[in-house]
């Protein structure tokens, strides 16, 4: 699976409920392990909007339609994760056979989009409107505008530490930062060449320069930045505009922040590497050392969105593929001849000996 070809792009992706997902430039894979043992993978392909529309290929506004994708894709894998382990068809209880009453067959979809809605409103009052609080009261009692900008993007950085110590206090969270590391450390087997088998991975690092943690940490460094030089070119001390005006903002920071990550990712030299740094021990908060078995889900999210279903895959109602083991994704894999057709293969072999 190591080709030249498949080198030519970058292999990233996002740990799910009990899996993992990988992303190519032209396909998805959601692998997650079911309770009996099982993988199931659902590969999806897509065409890449820099191909309809090159233009949001170009330098920084790519950044912006990655943030954009990231969102979406997250939300939409996270959504199948459930769905392929079987969550959405236990018992559902009172209250949602409530809400199915009332609001009918698309209860699902209403209830995932007021999540996304309650998770953007949420994010947006801890990371833009809390910290642009803060600094209109700094300003306020006369700090210099180089202070009041340095303590909100401290305030910034202060909650998204805590908030990450605290999701990874919670067990089941802490498990989904396990199969994060298993999906750092088969991204860094693949780039480096070897074959991908759990115990090639489990010895790579935890922690990948172009993780979406660095690029968090990244986007509030360069929002910091940002944020100093227009405070002093353009004053605001009204709190709503202060707010409005960083929200506008949000955009040209990601599209910056995403070519400075690129620009780090892919070099090599002791700038670079002390510049991620600190991007990537942020990953410490967020990836845990991943056992076999998620790596195991990892490495066939990797080859499936690389090389497609082998021939032999058996298959879900849904389409989904089905792997006992993670050889079974390899291009190539020839499944083990059955044990009744082997015998009897065996028993022609000695009828043709004894005449």
């Amino acid at each position: 699976m190591n080709t030249e070809q498949e080198k030519k792009f970058d292999v990233g992706g996002q740990a799910v409920m009990e899996g993992v997902m990988m992303r190519s430039p032209n396909a998805t894979a959601v692998t997650v392990r079911r309770p009996d043992g099982t993988m199931v993978t659902k590969l999806t392909p897509f065409v890449p909007l820099k191909e309809k529309h090159p233009w949001m290929g170009k330098p920084f506004i790519r950044g912006i339609i990655n943030m954009g994708t990231m969102l979406y894709y997250g939300m939409n894998t996270l959504e199948d994760s459930t769905k392929m382990l079987g969550m959405l068809d236990e018992e559902p209880t009172k209250f949602e056979k409530w809400l199915a009453r009332k609001l009918g067959k698309g209860v699902d979809k209403i209830v995932m989009a007021f999540a996304i809605i309650l998770a953007v409103i949420l994010s947006v009052a801890l990371f833009i409107a809390l910290p642009a609080g803060v600094e209109s009261l700094l300003r306020s009692a006369g700090m210099s505008t180089i202070g009041y900008t340095l303590i909100g993007g401290l305030v910034k950085i202060l909650i998204l530490i805590g908030y990450m110590i605290f999701c990874g206090c919670v067990p089941e969270v802490r498990r989904t930062f396990q199969y994060h590391g298993a999906e750092h450390k088969s991204v860094h087997c693949h780039e480096s060449g070897l074959s991908l088998t759990p115990a090639n991975a489990q010895t790579f690092s935890r922690l990948h320069p172009r993780c979406g943690t660095a690029f968090l940490l990244i986007v509030f460094s360069i929002s910091i930045l940002l944020f100093l030089v227009l405070n002093v070119l353009v004053p605001i001390s009204n709190f709503f505009v202060r707010f409005l005006f960083h929200l506008a903002m949000l955009p040209i920071v990601a599209g910056v922040s995403y070519e400075v990550l690129m620009g780090l990712a892919h070099s090599n030299s002791k700038g670079a590497c002390i510049l991620r740094w600190p991007g990537l021990q942020m990953q410490r908060l967020t990836t845990r050392e991943p056992d076999e078995s998620m790596l195991e889900c990892a490495i066939v999210s990797v080859n499936v969105v690389l090389n497609g279903f082998p021939e032999h895959v058996k298959k879900t109602p849904e389409g989904w593929g089905i792997f006992h083991s993670y050889l079974e994704s390899e291009p190539g894999y020839v499944p083990p001849e059955p044990e009744e057709e082997k015998s009897e293969s065996e028993a022609d072999t000695s009828d043709d000996a004894e005449v």
